[in-house]
């Protein structure tokens, strides 16, 4: 049976310390065996449609001791598993993340045009706690990543007309207050995080996104930061601090104009309460330390600096014997918090790259 590290997941205490005390600790390659070895557990249990499920794309990979909360695979950890696919760069993998672009594909080209759901399936864990729209926000942020890259014009032309259909689906369906907190969920300010995400990144690909949509969701984050509101983040002011960072700081005039608030965030991170999240590593901590992780890289510096080596040092020490993570609250299905990790030790060459 695979050994699951239960003693550094769960200790709270010892995880956070592990984190804020460990400035000196050795530098984590982000291309050295512990991304590899997890890369290649995902690619083992894809499911033969192209898609993953909770635990794993097949029933026959799934822990005998979980609780699924719906059967078969789902857009959502498909569209995770297929960015952490997508992160590694590595031409090995180009099958299989076509295999999960094209079980996303399907679901999106078979959902109404009105509307904000891009799957039928639902009561997912991944959707019990980030909203039911996860799949959609999920998608998006995919489908932007991938635009223009598909290897073929036929290809790149579904993606483009995917892409454009989500991107009408979430510019309509905003909230009020300029979030993507809707229907419920327990942590939806990280699928407003990933709504918010996916627009921006559509529109540095030449997609027509609506500015005023991405002007509310920036004057809803400066509200919420400020008001610290308890019901889209569980309470949890990581969530909440996690997705102000990244949405406060994606281009230079906007760390200028967010500097108070940006420091805000960022000196939180010498707490080892905030840092810890919920108390114990759940699927939310790990997107929220993605943000963070996202976020830092842009100027780097010496916060990004030690943010990254701190980070990636804990990940590596909590990954288990099999390559994945899984998490010991709310999302602790080992494809999306694999998936998130992975991008996390990833964040690095994704800066390099990008530069």
């Amino acid at each position: 049976m695979t050994a699951v590290k239960f003693g550094v997941l769960g200790a709270a205490a010892l995880g956070v310390c592990a984190i804020l005390a460990a400035p000196n600790s050795p530098k984590i390659d982000a291309t050295a065996p512990n991304v590899d070895k997890a890369i290649h557990w995902l690619v083992s249990v894809q499911g033969n449609d192209g898609g993953w499920g909770q635990d794993g794309g097949e029933t026959s990979f799934v822990r005998t001791a979980e609780r699924l909360e719906s059967n078969g695979n789902d857009v959502a950890n498909t569209a995770v598993a297929t960015l952490a696919l997508v992160h590694a760069g590595k031409s090995e993998y180009r099958s299989n993340i076509k295999r999960g672009v094209d079980f996303i594909l399907r679901s999106v080209e078979d959902s109404r045009a009105d509307g904000l759901a891009v799957t039928r399936i639902t009561g997912t864990q991944i959707q019990r706690k980030l909203g039911p729209f996860i799949d959609t926000f999920l998608t998006s942020t995919l489908l932007s990543e991938l635009d223009g890259a598909m290897g073929d014009p036929q290809s790149n032309q579904r993606v483009r007309r995917a892409l454009d259909k989500v991107v009408r689906k979430i510019e309509a369906n905003q909230e009020q207050d300029g979030s993507w907190n809707i229907s419920g969920g327990w942590a939806p300010i990280l699928g407003t995080s990933m709504a918010s995400r996916s627009l921006d990144a559509a529109k540095q690909k030449g997609v027509r996104v609506d500015d005023g949509k991405l002007a509310k969701v920036d004057a809803y984050t400066r509200q919420a930061q400020a008001s610290a509101r308890p019901e889209a983040s569980a309470g949890v002011a990581l969530y909440q601090g996690a997705q102000a960072l990244e949405q406060m700081s994606r281009t230079e005039a906007d760390r200028k104009k967010n500097a108070r608030e940006i420091r805000a965030v960022t000196t939180q991170l010498a707490d080892a309460k905030f840092v810890n999240g919920f108390g114990s590593m759940g699927g939310e901590e790990f997107f929220s330390y993605l943000n963070i992780s996202d976020s830092l890289r842009r100027t780097g510096g010496d916060e990004w600096t030690r943010w990254n080596s701190q980070i990636k040092t804990q990940l590596v020490r909590m990954q288990n014997d099999d390559g994945t993570w899984a998490g010991h609250h709310c999302i602790t299905g080992r494809v999306a918090v694999t998936s998130a990790a992975v991008m996390t030790l990833l964040a690095e060459k994704d800066l390099a790259a990008r530069k």
